[in-house]
């Protein structure tokens, strides 16, 4: 069972972030960088923020990160996710790679379980078929939760532990 339900929307993909959702379609998180001044870009975008430049290449995320900062809805976002409330939305950050913010969620954390600063681990979140999301699990954390609440257990096969 995924994170949130399968109902939620796609994100929209154009010709910039297609690039960021096949990596994650192939369970590899990778963030754009500037070729020409190494500047680390998410969400992706068509020129580089700080120079200008239009070459890019990519680079793979480690599998470690922390929490950055984080929210507990309360109130549906979409209509989809009014049953599971409530649930987290974490700010993401990787140590190794400066400036890159990811927004996520932490599986298998309740209420007053996150704090700024936990430590992570990347697991893979299938919400559709053809459709893998980055998600996190606290360091340490047991692997087969996730939902928004306790009482939702993810089976074996919707996530998957980066490796």
């Amino acid at each position: 069972m995924p994170y949130l339900p399968e109902s939620l929307p796609a994100p929209a993909i154009d010709e910039t972030s297609a690039p960021f959702w096949e990596r994650c379609n192939a369970k590899r998180l990778s963030f754009q960088q500037c070729a020409d001044c190494l500047t680390l870009v998410h969400p992706p975008l068509p020129v580089c923020p700080k120079c200008q430049s239009v070459h890019r290449n990519w680079v793979d995320a480690p599998s470690r990160a922390r929490v950055f900062s984080f929210v507990w809805a309360h109130t549906a976002a979409h209509d989809s996710v009014k049953a599971v409330l409530p649930y987290n939305v974490v700010l993401v950050e990787f140590p190794d790679l400066p400036g890159v913010r990811l927004l996520s969620n932490v599986i298998g954390t309740m209420r007053g379980e996150l704090a700024i600063g936990d430590g992570l681990e990347l697991v893979w979140d299938q919400q559709a078929e053809n459709r893998w999301l980055p998600r996190f699990r606290r360091v340490g954390a047991p692997a087969a939760q996730s939902g928004p609440s306790a009482a939702r257990q993810a089976d074996s096969t919707s996530v998957i532990r980066a490796s």
